[in-house]
């Protein structure tokens, strides 16, 4: 008579294990499931720092007659319908001609990289600056060749498109990221393409994308995560082209011009710490986050359709 060998657990392994989670359980504890249950209990409340009194549901009633989370939430979709697929496509272009090239890949490699270390506030300062109509070097090269430059973030047809321009110029990192994965691909796929008969194209759609496709997918999300985060470039963008300092008797309203700039993390900005209210502040953060995992949860998905489509 056998018997079938049981594998059992050893007594104190699921200790172990929690112990050397313990470390990550208490940062997710601490920076996540702390403040999240914070900013849903003081979104039932008026809160402006000092005074706390519950208020029900009248912060998420005003949610829905609020012009400027229209406004804000426009332009910030905007920026991920637009500014992310121009963003990722491009670096993706940059990491395809870097290494196609044989010569002068180096240089070319260090040129399109630099932008991305300069310092946010500072990149964006420079890019506003070489933009002016007035002083600015692209209008006047523009002017040069007989083309009279846009009111690049002085119009708000134009405001949004020139933000997208200064992602463009600042894509470095991710072109490099595209880059390694590029270099990851197998030569001997391409080989193979070759001998079939396919074509520069038909290699790229059907041996590089396929590869790469884990790739594309993160920058994807986190394209579109920092999209709906977007705040730094569009409000110091905002003050600079307005002309609006901060001193006696001037005031600055974020999104200028005409609210064009205005994004959903800046209107909670303004409203949370120039406004002093909390509680309302509190249902724009928790939009931002439900938003934010809707758009990650339909790329995921996506993602994950089309790798069964090709397995199948």
């Amino acid at each position: 008579m056998s018997f079938a060998p049981t594998s059992r657990r050893p007594r104190g392994e699921g200790l172990r294990a929690l112990l050397w989670l313990s470390p990550w359980l208490a940062g997710v504890a601490v920076f996540f499931v702390y403040p999240l249950l914070s900013t849903v209990y003081f979104s039932f409340h008026r809160y402006d720092m000092y005074t706390l009194e519950f208020a029900g549901l009248d912060n998420y009633r005003y949610l829905l007659h609020d012009p400027r989370v229209g406004v804000s939430a426009r332009n910030t979709l905007w920026l991920v319908a637009f500014m992310v697929p121009a963003t990722v496509l491009f670096s993706l272009a940059l990491a395809q001609l870097v290494t196609r090239l044989k010569a002068g890949a180096g240089l070319l490699r260090t040129v399109f990289y630099l932008p991305s270390l300069v310092p946010m506030t500072a990149g964006t300062i420079t890019f506003v600056f070489l933009l002016n109509p007035g002083t600015g070097p692209v209008d006047h090269l523009l002017s040069l060749l007989g083309v009279r430059g846009p009111d690049w973030f002085g119009d708000p047809d134009w405001s949004k498109p020139s933000l997208t321009l200064l992602s463009l110029w600042g894509c470095g990192q991710l072109m490099v990221i595209f880059m390694a994965a590029l270099l990851d691909v197998p030569r001997h796929l391409y080989e193979a393409a070759a001998i079939d008969g396919a074509g520069p194209w038909r290699q790229f759609r059907s041996v590089t994308l396929p590869v790469i496709a884990p790739v594309l997918m993160f920058a994807l999300v986190t394209n579109v995560i920092y999209a709906l985060q977007y705040f730094s470039q569009a409000m110091v963008a905002s003050r600079v082209a307005s002309g609006v300092t901060d001193s006696p008797g001037s005031s600055f309203s974020p999104g200028y011009p005409e609210e064009s700039l205005l994004t959903l993390p800046q209107w909670l900005f303004q409203t949370g710490f120039r406004d002093y209210s909390m509680g309302y502040a509190c249902v724009l953060a928790l939009l931002l986050f439900a938003v934010s995992m809707i758009f990650t949860l339909i790329l995921l998905r996506q993602f994950r359709g089309a790798e069964a489509g090709e397995g199948s």
